[in-house]
C-alpha cells in the first residue's frame, strides 16, 4: 500500500514536470534550456517508475490517473520533437516488429483459426450442396470455373495497373478488418469470417471441375505472404478489441489506447508483405512459369517469412536464458 509519507515526498517532482511542461506549452520546446531539458528526460522516468509503483495499489487510482495524463503530455512533447530516420524505420521493420508480433501472436492465431475454420465450412458446405456456390461466386465466375477456366487471365496484359489494384484491393481488405475491431471485435471476426467462407468455397468448386492445381499453382506464390498478412491484420483487430473488453486495471480509455497503439505496429507490419505480394500476384502467380517453380517460390517465401517473424530479433540473452 503506497503511504501518505511517499506521496508527498514525490509530488514535488510532478508538479515540476507539469511546470515544465506548462512553459513548454506556452512559449514551444525550444525554450527550455539544456539543463531543463535534462531535468525534463529525468523527471519523465522516475515518474514513469512512479505511475508503476501507483498502478498495484488501488486505493491510489486518481493518481494513478494524473500521473498517465501527465506522462502522455510529457510523452508528446519531448517525442513531438524527435525526427524519425531511415534508420530508425528500418530498425522497427528488421528488429523492433518481429518482437511485436511475437507478443501478439495469440491474436494472430485467434485470426488464423476462425479463417480457416470458416474456409472449411465453406468447402464442406459447397461439396455437399454444389448450388451453394452460385450465391457466394455469382454465376459469372462460377461458368468460369465450370468451363475449367481461370478468371485471372487479364492480369497478364496489364501487370503494372494490376499490380497496383491489387495492392490497393488487399490493403483496403486489411485495413478493414484491423478498424473494425473497435466493434468490440464483432467486424474483423466478420471480415475472417468471410473471406475465409470465400477461399473455401472457391477451393471446393475448383475441385469439384477438376482445376485444382491451377488454383494453386496461381494462390501459392503471392498466398503465402497475402494471407498471413490479413491474419496479422485480423490480429491486430483483436487486439484493439481485447483492450477494449479486458481492461483489467486500466482505464478503459488508457487500455483502448495502450492496445490501438500495439495494434497499429502489428499492422504496420502487414504492409510491405502485401506489397510484395500484390507485385508477386500481378507477375508471378498468372504467368506460364512451371508449376513446380511456383510451389518451390512459395515454400521458400514462407519459410523467409516464418523465420522473419519467429527468430528475427531475438535477444541472445533471452535465448540463452531458455535454454
Amino acid at each position: 500500500m503506497i503511504s501518505t509519507r511517499w506521496l508527498e515526498k514525490r509530488k514535488p517532482y510532478w508538479t515540476r514536470l507539469e511546470q515544465l511542461l506548462d512553459q513548454s506549452t506556452r512559449k514551444g520546446f525550444r525554450s527550455l534550456g539544456r539543463s531543463e531539458l535534462q531535468e525534463l528526460g529525468l523527471l519523465y522516468r522516475q515518474i514513469a517508475a512512479d505511475l508503476a509503483a501507483l498502478r498495484e495499489d488501488r486505493g491510489s487510482v486518481h493518481f494513478a490517473r494524473y500521473l498517465n495524463q501527465l506522462l502522455a503530455r510529457a510523452h508528446n512533447i519531448i517525442y513531438s520533437a524527435h525526427k524519425t530516420s531511415p534508420s530508425e524505420v528500418l530498425n522497427f521493420f528488421v528488429v523492433t516488429y518481429p518482437q511485436i508480433f511475437r507478443r501478439n501472436l495469440r491474436f494472430v492465431q485467434v485470426a488464423f483459426l476462425i479463417f480457416a475454420v470458416s474456409a472449411a465450412v465453406g468447402a464442406v458446405i459447397t461439396f455437399q450442396d454444389p448450388d451453394f456456390k452460385l450465391s457466394i461466386l455469382g454465376p459469372h465466375m462460377v461458368q468460369t470455373i465450370e468451363k475449367r477456366e481461370m478468371w485471372t487471365h487479364s492480369i497478364v496484359g496489364i501487370k503494372p495497373l494490376a499490380s497496383s489494384a491489387i495492392m490497393t484491393n488487399n490493403m483496403s481488405v486489411g485495413f478493414m478488418t484491423f478498424a473494425l475491431g473497435i466493434t468490440a471485435g464483432l467486424g474483423t471476426i466478420y471480415m475472417l469470417l468471410f473471406n475465409g467462407l470465400l477461399l473455401g468455397v472457391i477451393a471446393m468448386a475448383c475441385h469439384l471441375s477438376g482445376m485444382s492445381l491451377k488454383l494453386w499453382e496461381f494462390v501459392a506464390p503471392h498466398g503465402v505472404l497475402e494471407l498471413p498478412a490479413i491474419f496479422l491484420a485480423g490480429g491486430a483487430g483483436l487486439r484493439i478489441a481485447a483492450g477494449l473488453l479486458f481492461p483489467g486495471y486500466l482505464p478503459r480509455r488508457e487500455s483502448l489506447v495502450r492496445a490501438g497503439t500495439e495494434a497499429v505496429q502489428l499492422l504496420l507490419g502487414s504492409i510491405p508483405i502485401l506489397v510484395i505480394a500484390g507485385v508477386i500476384e500481378a507477375f508471378v502467380s498468372p504467368t506460364g512459369l512451371a508449376t513446380a517453380l511456383k510451389f518451390a517460390m512459395a515454400a521458400a517465401l514462407f519459410v523467409l517469412l516464418l523465420f522473419y517473424l519467429l527468430a528475427v530479433g531475438t535477444s541472445p540473452a533471452k535465448a540463452d536464458s531458455s535454454a
